[in-house]
């Protein structure tokens, strides 16, 4: 269908191919994704948000939801459809004295934390300072305060949610707990969320890195450097188990190097004394301990390159890491960047029923990913990622929905179980029961 300028857009700020602002508001994180909507409503509130919804009924045009951009597949960017960019909802705004933060559906982790690290508070959110709060969230949220306070979900207090029809809802524990329920972990299946309420909690801005490296030499190494190596990757995995919840274990596999450490959100000292824990791992080729502030171990994984990359990425959920996992993982494709991070803690003692997210005895979230510029190289790359992650198939439990890119509904069953499943698309049905909201990780509507 054709848009032309006297579609009905009162008051709304609507963006078509050639207007200022179009190019920058559909260009992602993944350079691959070159989509081009029709429409791309620029939201400043939830009455902005209902009425690019009625806007995209009147025109029939497919709906996607655009925050940080970091959907790996660029869920966001619907091609001819209408893109609700949410990117002009930023705002944080705390309060210091109740421990809370309400974050407008459009804002950033850094955001978030320039906002909240201030008054020496912080709430779970992710390593990526560009990434969306909105998307981290609505997945579940895996951060380096999750293991003391929980996921980025487990943390919300409240959603403002605008529906499929326009409505704007309230959703808690005690207002729609069903849809609250959902909205911890199932996605963007529900609705646009304009706001989140979030618990804050004391967590001071010191932190700690510690890294060691054991190298396993080119192409998987030789069979000297694969075993040191896996005899540090064991011991690592071993002394996780018993990790104070300030630290996250990490352990990292890239160009023949096995990086293995923790990273410690707290006090220094403490951090400081728990690595020489890491003794235990043998004599590693380098060894990197860094004192940092919260707020620059929040940045310091973003890319440099920005949004100029191409990215593909696979990833896994383990409840065990026998020796055979962690020697795969050493036997990675050596141009692809494969990594563990440790679950645990406050994540795994959240009762299992209490929300959407699954997984919750996992041990060990893995990902691996690669980054590009020549679009020559696609196939290649993403073979590599591909190949790298079925090395590790055979151990996994699960997969985490927010690294899920096109493996669609059998992905989605990876995520979930078919009892939780199964209530997901029951709340679809009742607020989404024309699955509206489809380009996610889609949990389609229980029939009527």
């Amino acid at each position: 269908m054709d848009i032309t300028e006297d579609s009905p857009t009162t008051g709304l700020d609507v963006r078509r191919p050639g207007d200022a602002g179009f190019d920058a508001a559909r260009t992602i994180w993944n350079a691959m994704v070159d989509r081009r909507p029709a429409l791309v409503v620029r939201c400043r509130s939830a009455a902005d948000v209902a009425g690019a919804l009625a806007l995209a009924r009147r025109e029939g045009l497919e709906v996607g939801v655009r925050c940080g951009g970091h959907s790996v597949v660029g869920h966001g960017v619907p091609d001819g459809g209408l893109m609700i960019d949410l990117t002009p909802m930023s705002e944080v705004r705390v309060d210091p004295e109740r421990r809370r933060a309400w974050v407008q559906g459009g804002a950033l982790l850094g955001a978030l934390d320039a906002a909240t690290q201030p008054h020496g508070l912080a709430t779970t959110a992710g390593n990526v300072s560009h990434t969306g709060v909105g998307g981290l969230t609505l997945g579940g949220g895996m951060g380096w305060l999750a293991r003391r306070y929980g996921l980025a979900c487990d943390n919300v207090v409240a959603y403002e949610v605008v529906t499929a029809d326009g409505e704007v809802l309230r959703a808690s524990a005690d207002e729609r707990p069903e849809l609250f329920w959902a909205l911890r972990g199932g996605g963007g299946n529900f609705g646009v969320v304009t706001e989140f309420e979030f618990r804050l909690h004391d967590t001071g801005t010191r932190a700690l890195s510690v890294e060691l490296d054991f190298p396993i030499g080119p192409a998987g190494g030789s069979e000297a450097g694969r075993s040191s190596a896996s005899s540090a990757a064991y011991r690592w995995r071993d002394l996780s188990a018993y990790a104070p919840r300030e630290a996250t274990y990490t352990a990292g596999v890239h160009d023949g190097v096995a990086t293995l450490g923790f990273v410690w959100v707290g006090d220094p000292d403490d951090g400081h004394a728990h690595a020489r824990e890491l003794d235990a791992l043998g004599t590693p080729s380098a060894r990197r301990v860094d004192e940092l502030s919260y707020v620059d171990l929040q940045t310091r994984e973003d890319s440099v390159e920005g949004h100029a990359v191409r990215r593909y990425w696979k990833g896994h959920y383990f409840r065990d890491l026998p020796d055979a996992a962690l020697d795969a993982l050493l036997a990675h494709d050596p141009e692809v960047r494969a990594g563990l991070q440790a679950y645990g803690g406050a994540i795994a003692e959240v009762p299992d029923d209490e929300s959407a997210f699954s997984q919750r005895d996992a041990r060990f979230e893995y990902v691996v990913a690669t980054g590009w510029t020549d679009p020559a190289e696609d196939e290649r790359r993403m073979a590599a990622a591909r190949s790298s992650a079925a090395l590790l198939e055979p151990f996994a439990s699960g997969v985490y929905v927010n690294v899920l890119g096109d493996e669609g509904a059998g992905g989605v069953r990876r995520a979930y179980p078919p009892a939780k499943l199964a209530r997901l698309a029951a709340v679809k049905r009742t607020y989404d029961p024309d699955n509206v909201f489809h380009l996610n990780q889609n949990i389609p509507p229980a029939p009527a």
